[in-house]
């Protein structure tokens, strides 16, 4: 073991397993979807210890089941101003520090240029952009005054490059994240924390399902439908996710900073 990474030979060949051996991490929206998958994969990972947040406390309480004893939840809601600082003390209360952070959480409320109100714009940014912002400011500041590495992930979105007209305020928010992700990045540069970000596609999550199929009334088969018209002929997995964010949380993907990775079935710009 090297450096946090697990190193093993197989058939006279080098296999590199990445690892979170000791390290411990903040994880939002770890209730269901991308984040739930996060928090299990980074439990078998080695993860010390979880801290694990969301506003759905059964959610919270299932995954945290999945993950083991050093999974800890804590309930909160983003959209409350006192809700980033509140979860970083929670962290540092149960295990003294912060290893890595992952923004997951985020709202897809559908709102555009026509039809979009206030009340809108205010919750959707406050908790796709302001909460991650002050999570990222404390989790950094825990690193830089222990003078230790650290690593921050952010979810974003392939909206945040443009974005359907109805997830206008989605899009921006989104853009917004991916903005201060590289920002970030460039202010931590001297301390070691790493702050990378992944623009991701569309996926399938059980909050996606009750978007399309109730919310958007397309009924219980619209998933068939929607992957006949994907190039893998299905939607991304939330474990997919999961594992790009493990590896970026973990040393093996060091000194990548200020990265912000597409992870779609298309390629931008391309033809389709």
């Amino acid at each position: 073991r090297t450096d946090g990474v697990c190193r093993c030979w197989i058939a006279g060949k080098c296999r590199v397993q990445i690892s979170l051996d000791g390290k411990i991490i903040v994880i939002t929206g770890a209730a269901s979807g991308v984040g739930a998958a996060i928090a299990r994969l980074a439990a078998s990972a080695g993860a010390a210890g979880l801290l694990l947040t969301d506003r759905d406390a059964a959610g919270l309480d299932l995954t945290a089941a999945q993950c083991g004893p050093q999974a800890v939840v804590h309930v909160a809601d983003l959209e409350d101003p006192a809700a980033p600082a509140a979860i970083i003390g929670a962290a540092r209360d149960r295990f003294g520090r912060i290893d890595g952070l992952v923004n997951a959480a985020a709202l897809t409320t559908r709102a555009g240029i026509e039809d979009a109100a206030l009340a809108d714009w205010e919750i959707v940014f406050a908790v796709n952009a302001r909460a991650p912002f002050f999570l990222m400011q404390g989790a950094g500041r825990d690193m830089k005054a222990r003078g230790a590495p650290g690593a921050i992930v952010n979810i974003l979105s392939m909206n945040a490059h443009c974005g359907l007209p109805e997830l206008a305020i989605y899009s921006a928010s989104k853009g917004a994240l991916l903005t201060l992700t590289r920002n970030t990045s460039n202010a931590f540069l001297p301390d070691r924390v790493r702050v990378n970000g992944i623009n991701l596609g569309w996926t399938l999550t059980a909050a996606e399902h009750r978007m399309q199929a109730d919310v958007l009334g397309r009924g219980e088969d619209w998933v068939a439908e929607a992957a006949a018209g994907q190039p893998l002929g299905r939607l991304l997995a939330p474990e997919e996710a999961a594992r790009l964010v493990v590896f970026l949380l973990s040393d093996a993907s060091a000194p990548m900073t200020g990265v912000a990775l597409d992870l779609d079935q298309h390629v931008l710009g391309g033809s389709r």
